[in-house]
């Protein structure tokens, strides 16, 4: 049998704030909206609700705010309930964000440079901010390469 893919990777701005919940387990949650441009299709716009928990929910808290440029990389979750009013069956879909990389610096001002990520893994969210390091090699030498010296 097949194995099965929820996966989902999105580039946007963010349409809101990010708001914050407690769960009564004392968990945090970060929610907030982003709106991805249809491509080619003038004002026209997806939008999407997603959700950051724990280590990664607080990042989204700290950093993020309505207007910034983000990747958000997750999973698609549905959640039905019965509306109190109507009777009728009610259902939603958010994305539940296991990465969210930030586009814009903090002043708003975009550039690859200034991306930073914040990765959540499992249950048990932890946060990698290191933007990677460009290496300068200031000296190369014309000599040829000894094949010999290559580990694999």
């Amino acid at each position: 049998m097949a194995k099965s893919i929820n996966q989902v990777i999105l580039m946007g701005r963010l349409t809101r704030d990010p708001e914050q919940r407690t769960t009564t387990t004392g968990k945090t949650i970060a929610s907030f909206g982003i709106a991805v441009d249809r491509g080619g299709q003038e004002d026209a716009a997806d939008f999407f609700n997603v959700t950051a928990w724990e280590k990664l929910g607080d990042l989204v808290i700290q950093y993020l705010a309505k207007g910034r440029r983000v990747l958000v990389q997750g999973r698609l979750r549905q959640d039905t309930w019965d509306d109190k009013e109507t009777g009728k069956k009610q259902s939603r879909i958010e994305v539940v964000a296991t990465d969210v990389t930030f586009l814009d610096g903090p002043n708003g001002e975009s550039g690859s440079d200034n991306g930073s990520s914040a990765r959540s893994s499992g249950s048990n969210s932890s946060s990698n901010n290191s933007a990677p390091k460009d290496v300068v090699i200031q000296d190369i030498d014309d000599k040829p390469i000894d094949l010999s010296e290559i580990p694999f």
